[in-house]
């Protein structure tokens, strides 16, 4: 008997009893569905946010700071809390629960210097006191520098260019009502005014340029970005009447490397940062923390999803033992003919593979259904302002994994009642009433 033959025979001895079969096959759908779409929602957030990454900084970018082995070389996060001064060490900058080493305008030519390494920025820790745009309202708001050739999603205009002596700005698209800017093109090329104070509590007004509006996303929408020219006009005034020693000091930088860079030369690059006393990381690198959490969640959700396969694989198990009571006679008919004990262990294998197949199949299916009626309803509502993101997304290989995953463990169930009808005595069959 050929494998095609298997096939029809299984296939037609699954449906003798439908109800009890569908029922079977329901439970591997209820599986399949809920393992699809906790799958389809982390693929769905993590697809937008891989898209959306440039809101976080260049993706060409390190952001560097002192690492452990600075910290302990100059006696930061010690424990005892007082250490011993040293003349030669570097300053300290502090904040709640942690310290660091402050890095200086050396740091960024000994940066510099490192092959691979395009440009060294300092990150400074401006606090602009409010924007303005004519007879707006004075708003606060998050000021962002903008680094290397960064490029944000915008709707209008174009980025900051960070070579050029004027100051430009881009504005979160949900800014221009706030500031009476019109619409997203009427705001292109319009004046706003940015209030600052320095160290001695004196104000003054920087104006810049909107040159871009920024669309609405999820990570980095609410942060006004700022070309260098500005943000070191802004750095520059608020710190007036500071004493030397206080200036310059800075908690990061940020290295732009080439685009072309190779993983591996990234890790090189990454590696000797480190040895010179610098830990940095990418943007991939942070968005990972934020994966780690996304993966966290949907892994306990697809655990649940596990425990219905499972106890939906004790329903093959009843299903095929009953089927294997059931035909007893015909199973000793077969051995009779001349089946022998392997082709019918493969047989009523194949009935539980096909139970696991279908299942999951139709599993699939409706969580696709399910996942496309829900983008279209959340596109359209709370999620209307940012488009491209869709909810779930459900890549074909994951679909793929899942039914040869819930196959594997149909098959798995199967094994039992499936040896049982291969062990089965064929005169003893026979003779079942």
């Amino acid at each position: 008997m050929k494998l095609i033959d298997l096939l029809v025979m299984a296939n037609a001895s699954l449906w003798h009893n439908k109800l009890r079969t569908f029922l079977t096959v329901l439970a591997i759908f209820i599986g399949a569905t809920t393992l699809s779409l906790t799958n389809g929602i982390g693929s769905g957030i993590k697809s937008y946010i891989n898209s959306q990454v440039s809101n976080l900084g260049n993706p060409y970018s390190l952001t560097i700071t002192a690492n452990k082995k600075s910290a302990q070389k100059f006696g930061v996060g010690s424990s005892n809390g007082l250490t011993v001064y040293n003349p030669n060490q570097r300053k300290i900058i502090g904040s709640f629960g942690s310290n660091s080493v402050a890095l200086t305008n050396q740091d960024i030519n000994k940066i510099k210097s490192i092959k691979n390494i395009q440009s060294v920025e300092p990150v400074y820790n401006i606090l602009p006191n409010y924007i303005q745009h004519a007879n707006s309202q004075k708003y606060s708001f998050l000021l962002a520098q903008s680094f290397g050739n960064l490029k944000l999603d915008l709707v209008r205009g174009h980025n900051v260019n960070n070579q050029i002596n004027q100051s430009q700005v881009t504005l979160p698209i949900n800014d221009i009502a706030d500031l009476n800017l019109g619409n997203s093109t009427q705001a292109i090329g319009q004046k706003v005014q940015i209030g600052i104070s320095n160290s001695l509590g004196q104000q003054t007004i920087f104006t810049a340029t909107i040159v871009g509006i920024q669309q609405s996303t999820l990570i980095g929408s609410t942060q006004i970005y700022v070309n260098n020219y500005l943000s070191n006009q802004l750095q520059n005034y608020q710190q007036e009447g500071l004493p030397s020693y206080a200036k310059n000091v800075y908690k990061s930088l940020v290295a732009i490397f080439p685009s072309n860079l190779s993983s591996k030369q990234l890790n090189q690059l990454i590696s000797v940062l480190n040895h010179d006393g610098y830990k940095a990381q990418t943007i991939q690198n942070r968005v990972q923390t934020v994966f780690t959490v996304i993966n966290s969640a949907t892994d306990v959700l697809d655990f649940f999803a596990i425990i219905t396969l499972v106890a939906a694989s004790f329903g093959i198990i009843n299903t095929l033992l009953m089927s294997v009571q059931e035909r007893t006679r015909e199973i000793g008919l077969m051995k009779a003919l001349g089946l022998s004990r392997s082709k019918i262990f493969t047989l009523f294998s194949i009935e539980a593979v096909m139970i696991g197949f279908w299942g999951s199949f139709l599993g699939i299916l409706f969580a696709n259904l399910i996942g496309s009626i829900i983008n279209k309803i959340v596109s359209n509502g709370f999620l209307k302002s940012f488009p491209g993101l869709n909810l779930f997304t459900f890549p074909i290989q994951s679909s793929v994994v899942i039914i040869v995953v819930i196959i594997v463990i149909a098959f798995l169930a199967g094994t039992l009642p499936a040896k049982r009808a291969a062990n089965k005595d064929a005169i003893e069959a026979l003779r079942y009433e």
